[in-house]
């Protein structure tokens, strides 16, 4: 005899309903748990004790531990790791899910993007980076012309390395024309010490050399073409970024919070003196800064020249053969997380956005830094 079901009471059902909205509630807050640990993976070796790094706001974050002070509250710990094979190496850690956030040049960022890495740039943090081409003091190499084949040393995979290839293509040279050698920045200044290498491309690390009088600089992109330098950024894991948006939210606002101090022409004295913490003498910082203001470096914003830049070695990584086939930045870069920084902290007219050729758009901010520099 089939028995016709009883319908539940209405406090069955009432608890039953409760029990699922628990159910729910509790998978709600598995899903947007705060993480135990974030982690940020640097493309530099470092040095200092803390290790930490100079040239960018992120050191400043670094070195006075700004980013462990705003998660305190929370319980969540931070965790820097450097990378001697700088930008490659970054990219493999994010492969590997080995940090969240990446700090790194444009050049490793777009090798790993056309590699397949999930990722989203966040905000610039050290833009506008010079390239030196620096010899043995007693070198007979005038210039870059004189590079035909020498032996030179240039990092490959890091944001220098095509720059460095469009430096020799402005004398008619290639990457192919030179007896070129693979060196990491140390191994480098080794190489140039010992007469192991003719000539090597690097950054302003080899100010400290040659103040030791065991280099010279031939060659500089500063107060050249804007499209000759190097630019860095901050990137999260897009898995991260959807699963963790508060945890994004904090790290960016750290940035930003940094960059603004950085910006500032009073700080400058201070500013170096901080970024000197990893190694690099502070008259190191001032040849690499001179004349140049502040606020056009540490610049946060994603501007019309940053997506340029990107695109641009985009386009030239595919055409060398750097990557093994064409990458669209579209959709890459995040800003929403900038936005609520700049305006949370009042920020939003702080600094002047760059057009694509790299010519600051005037702002009051921006004239003001850029005269203090002047009189310097």
């Amino acid at each position: 005899m089939h028995q016709r079901a009883t319908p539940p009471s209405t406090f069955t059902r009432r608890a039953t309903f409760a029990a699922i909205g628990l159910i729910l509630c509790a998978g709600a807050t598995l899903a947007t748990a705060a993480p135990e640990v974030v982690r940020i993976g640097v493309a530099s070796a470092g040095g200092g004790e803390p290790v930490t790094w100079g040239g960018s706001p992120g050191g400043v974050v670094r070195a006075n531990q700004w980013l462990e002070d705003a998660f305190k509250a929370s319980g969540v710990k931070v965790e820097w790791l450097f990378f001697k094979g700088a930008g490659p190496a970054v990219n493999e850690a994010l492969s590997n899910k080995q940090i969240d956030f990446a700090y790194q040049g444009d050049l490793p960022a777009v090798v790993g993007r056309a590699n397949g890495l999930k990722t989203k740039v966040l905000v610039t943090s050290g833009t506008r980076n010079n390239l030196y081409v620096v010899t043995p003091p007693k070198s007979d190499i005038a210039g870059l012309a004189d590079l035909k084949d020498r032996k030179v040393s240039i990092f490959r995979g890091t944001n220098g390395h095509l720059v460095a290839i469009n430096v020799l293509a402005g004398v008619g040279l290639t990457e192919r024309d030179l007896k070129a050698v693979n060196l990491d920045a140390g191994s480098a200044q080794a190489a140039i010490v010992s007469n192991g290498v003719d000539a090597a491309f690097g950054g302003y690390e080899w100010f400290k050399v040659r103040d030791q009088g065991l280099a010279k600089v031939i060659y500089s992109t500063q107060g050249k073409d804007p499209a000759l330098t190097r630019q860095a950024a901050l990137l999260v894991r897009e898995e991260f970024e959807q699963a963790h948006p508060a945890e994004v939210q904090k790290v960016v606002d750290t940035f930003v919070r940094a960059a603004d101090w950085s910006s500032e022409e009073k700080n400058r004295t201070e500013l170096f003196r901080i970024w000197a913490r990893s190694g690099t003498p502070i008259a190191s910082w001032e040849a690499e800064f001179d004349k140049q203001p502040l606020a056009h470096r540490n610049s946060p914003l994603i501007d019309d020249f940053i997506v340029a830049r990107y695109k641009a070695v985009a386009d030239d990584a595919a055409k060398l053969k750097l990557i093994r086939r064409p990458v669209s930045i579209d959709g890459w870069f995040e800003p929403r997380y900038l936005k609520v920084a700049l305006k949370q902290q009042g920020l939003e007219k702080r600094w002047g956005a760059f057009d694509a050729t790299g010519r600051v758009k005037r702002d009051p901010a921006s004239a003001a830094a850029a005269a203090s520099v002047a009189l310097r």
